[in-house]
C-alpha cells in the first residue's frame, strides 16, 4: 500500500475524478471558481456519519450562499450513497472512493483502534478548498458536534 500523504493548508488540493450519487461524475477541476468543502467520513448510515451528513444538508443553503459546494467522501459504493441520501433526505453530493486512492492522497486512511484491535479506516476529516484549488483549512479527527458550524464560519470568513 502506498504511503499516506498529509495535505496541509496552503498547498494545492490533490485532484480527483470520482463517481457520485445519482450516476454523476465529480471532478475537482470542474469546481474551480467555487469553494469546496470536501469531507471524509467512515461509512454511510452510521450514527456519526448520518448526523454529519444531515448537518451539512441542513446548512446547504448557507454554504451555497457563501459560494461553497459540499462533497462527502467515503469508500461506500454509489448505490449505497444513493440509498443513504434517499433514507435521510440528504442533498449534499456523495462520491465513492471505493479503492481508497483519494483517502490515501488526503492522508485520511489511518490505523485506528477499537477495544484493543487495530484496523485501517477513514479518519473523519474536512478540507476547505478555495476557488483556485488551494487548501484553505484542514480539520482532522473531527468530532461531529459543532463541526458543520465551524466549517461554515470558515467558509463565510467569520
Amino acid at each position: 500500500m502506498a504511503k499516506t500523504s498529509t495535505v496541509t493548508a496552503g498547498e494545492p488540493a490533490p485532484p480527483f475524478t470520482l463517481p457520485a450519487d445519482g450516476g454523476r461524475t465529480v471532478r475537482l477541476a470542474d469546481l474551480r471558481g467555487r469553494k469546496v468543502v470536501l469531507y471524509f467520513y467512515p461509512k454511510d448510515d452510521t450514527p456519526g456519519c448520518t448526523k454529519e451528513a444531515v448537518g451539512f444538508t441542513t446548512a446547504a443553503s448557507r454554504f451555497a450562499a457563501a459560494g461553497a459546494e459540499i462533497i462527502g467522501v467515503s469508500k461506500d459504493s454509489v448505490a449505497k450513497h444513493d440509498k443513504f441520501k434517499a433514507k435521510h433526505g440528504l442533498t449534499v453530493t456523495l462520491v465513492s472512493d471505493d479503492d481508497g486512492a483519494l483517502c490515501e492522497r488526503y492522508g485520511v486512511w489511518i490505523e485506528k483502534s477499537l477495544y484493543g484491535s487495530k484496523y485501517m479506516g477513514i479518519d473523519r476529516a474536512t478540507f476547505l478548498i478555495d476557488e483556485k484549488g488551494k487548501v484553505m483549512h484542514v480539520w482532522r479527527g473531527v468530532k461531529v458536534s459543532g463541526h458543520v458550524e465551524a466549517v461554515l464560519a470558515a467558509v463565510e470568513g467569520r
